[in-house]
């Protein structure tokens, strides 16, 4: 008995010596796996410094840095880079004294002599004075002034407009809208129009004093043409000669304000384009009439405008005066073969020139925003 106790007892314990020792080798196991899954952190390969923040010792990791900025991208507007790709027609001559452009402003009277186009008088014509006096003041106010100077300078670099010298910001009272007046119909130029600047000014004019301006946009002669047949309330054209017609013809009226029916207060230069290689040599010339005459001796094709507008009144004062052009289609058919008169707006005309490979007389302002809409005038 004593002995089968003994035996029992050397089994347990050897039971219990098996049993710490499973125990102890789980703890371990445990352990090890624990150290590979944390490590401690001074056994952590990965804690050093990364090479890769160090240039020299891993120049491939390193970020490549992005190409500095043109000068050029900080001034041109990108529509205008990838448009001078496209648009060969260039500036070839510009800043002659003899290519000032000045636009003014006219009202027109509400009692003039109206008359259609075959000369029949037209009754019945209501003029908005009121509302024309209130955009007339407002055009030559500071606040228009100031944004007509700043209008495509941050866009192009070069002021597409300057105020006269001299002028005298209107500074009096502006009457808003009401039912009977808030319809304003302004006959204009097309380079204003065409150009962009009527699309800045006018919203702000509206939507300071409740106005809606309705825009006729043609050439001088045919914005002035439109007056005339009672279709206006007042206009904003740029041909002198044509607009003193148009106030000794008793159809343009002084603004309370004013000194005079006509108010020049802008203007900005005739350039003179062509195609990029300039076949005539213009460029190279002394003076704008010398570099009409090197088109006209070299039969060059020349676009022009042909409408009676400002543009085309200023182009026709540049040809030498042997060749005798003028208005009149009989005074240029000997020239047919390298003179096109076109009778159509500016934007028109710069798609024909660029189109023929010719050179043609444009206002700057609408000559830019050309290039910039790629060949377009929107």
């Amino acid at each position: 008995m004593k002995k089968l106790i003994t035996v029992l007892l050397i089994v347990i314990m050897a039971l219990s010596y098996v049993a710490c020792a499973a125990k102890s080798a789980e703890s371990a196991a445990q352990t090890a796996v624990s150290e590979q899954t944390n490590p401690e952190p001074e056994a952590k390969p990965a804690e050093e410094p990364a090479p890769a923040s160090e240039p020299e010792a891993n120049p491939v990791e390193e970020p490549v840095p992005e190409p500095e900025a043109q000068p050029a991208d900080q001034s041109v507007p990108e529509e205008e880079k990838i448009a001078s790709l496209v648009v060969d027609t260039k500036i070839l001559k510009e800043a002659d004294d003899s290519m000032k452009n000045t636009y003014a402003v006219l009202a027109v009277n509400d009692q003039a002599p109206f008359a259609d186009a075959d000369g029949n008088a037209v009754s019945d014509v209501a003029v908005n004075t009121a509302g024309a006096d209130a955009l007339y003041r407002w055009l030559n106010s500071q606040e228009a002034l100031e944004a007509a100077a700043a209008y495509g300078v941050s866009e192009f670099g070069a002021n597409l407009f300057y105020v006269l010298d001299g002028i005298k910001p209107f500074d009096g009272e502006i009457a808003p809208a009401t039912d009977e007046t808030k319809q304003i119909r302004l006959s204009t130029t097309t380079s204003v129009n065409d150009s962009g600047l009527l699309g800045t000014l006018l919203p702000m004019f509206e939507n300071k004093y409740g106005y809606k301006v309705e825009i006729y946009s043609a050439g001088t002669g045919k914005a002035i043409a439109n007056a005339k047949m009672g279709n206006a309330d007042l206009i904003l054209v740029h041909a002198k000669k044509q607009e003193d017609a148009f106030v000794e013809a008793g159809f343009a009226r002084v603004v309370e304000g004013f000194e005079a029916e006509r108010t020049p207060f802008l203007y900005n230069f005739f350039v003179l384009c062509g195609p990029s290689d300039d076949p005539a040599g213009v460029a190279n010339a002394e003076t704008v009439l010398d570099a009409f005459k090197a088109i006209s001796d070299g039969k060059y094709l020349f676009i022009s405008r042909g409408d009676g507008s400002g543009t085309h009144t200023k182009e026709l004062a540049l040809w030498p005066e042997e060749l005798g052009i003028t208005q009149e289609a009989d005074s240029f058919k000997d020239y047919t073969d390298w003179y096109i008169s076109a009778n159509a707006g500016m934007g028109a005309c710069l798609v024909m020139a660029e189109q023929q490979h010719a050179y043609i007389l444009t206002d700057k302002a609408t000559f830019l925003s050309f290039v910039a809409n790629d060949g377009v005038i929107k």
